[in-house]
């Protein structure tokens, strides 16, 4: 048993990159596609943990851009599944107060995923207790990019001056949008790296790197990384300044 978790000041925004299916399946001599199934698994245990919590965001980098680089085998099961999950769960998720978001691009998303992507935030929008936010065909740097395209479009149409650009602003471009940036990263799989992973919102956040892979990963794990980040001192660049609270 760890140390009792303050739920007077539990992270407002969890951030998961879910890593280590692929790795997981090997090392049991089983395809990167059981890995993918088993890790689906863990998500529901972890949404679980995290309504317990009290945490108000969470965000699972689900599908990168770059992840389309994969087997085709691969990625056809990785849609397949997830449509399959969102009309599986999707009932017991409202129940809970679950409202599910997407962060990404739709360009290249096949209609029935997106199709089965936008029902799913209809259907949850009024819920309140949870926001699910899936980082879904995404990546940092091109989320960038296009808030940069937007910003300009506005200036050159004289809709905002470049002068009055404020980091808000700027935030509000994003995929994001609306969303309080991450109080704590976490990553499984023992790998240290960011991945192209909400590379504006994550600069002020707490990372927590666990060695276990994503289909091993556990309620408890999550209260253990919790637990890790209560015990830190943010300080947000200053020198000295108190741990905030996030109650």
């Amino acid at each position: 048993m760890g140390a009792v978790i303050d739920k007077n000041s539990v992270p407002a925004h969890v951030a998961i990159i879910m890593d280590g299916n692929g790795r997981w399946a090997k090392a049991r001599g089983l395809p990167r596609t059981q890995g993918h199934l088993e890790g689906v698994k863990r998500v529901e245990e972890i949404i679980g943990a995290a309504l317990d919590l009290g945490i108000k965001v969470l965000t699972l980098y689900t599908f990168s851009l770059e992840n389309w680089t994969r087997p085709e085998t691969e990625v056809s099961m990785l849609m397949r599944t997830i449509v399959s999950v969102l009309m599986d769960k999707m009932d017991n998720l409202s129940r809970n107060g679950v409202a599910f978001r997407v962060s990404g691009s739709r360009e290249g998303v096949p209609p029935s995923v997106l199709e089965a992507l936008d029902r799913a935030v209809e259907r949850t929008g009024k819920n309140s207790r949870l926001i699910l936010n899936i980082a879904f065909n995404y990546g940092g740097r091109q989320e960038i990019l296009s808030a940069v395209r937007r910003i300009s479009e506005e200036v050159r149409q004289g809709q905002l001056d470049p002068q009055g650009i404020t980091e808000d602003i700027f935030s509000a471009h994003l995929f994001t949008a609306g969303l309080p940036d991450p109080d704590l990263l976490i990553r499984t799989s023992g790998e240290i790296r960011l991945s192209n992973f909400l590379l504006w919102q994550l600069s002020y956040s707490e990372f927590c790197f666990v060695e276990k892979c994503w289909p091993d990963f556990t309620g408890e794990d999550l209260k253990e990384a919790i637990r890790t980040y209560q015990v830190r001192e943010r300080r947000f660049g200053a020198v000295g300044a108190r741990k905030e609270s996030l109650s």
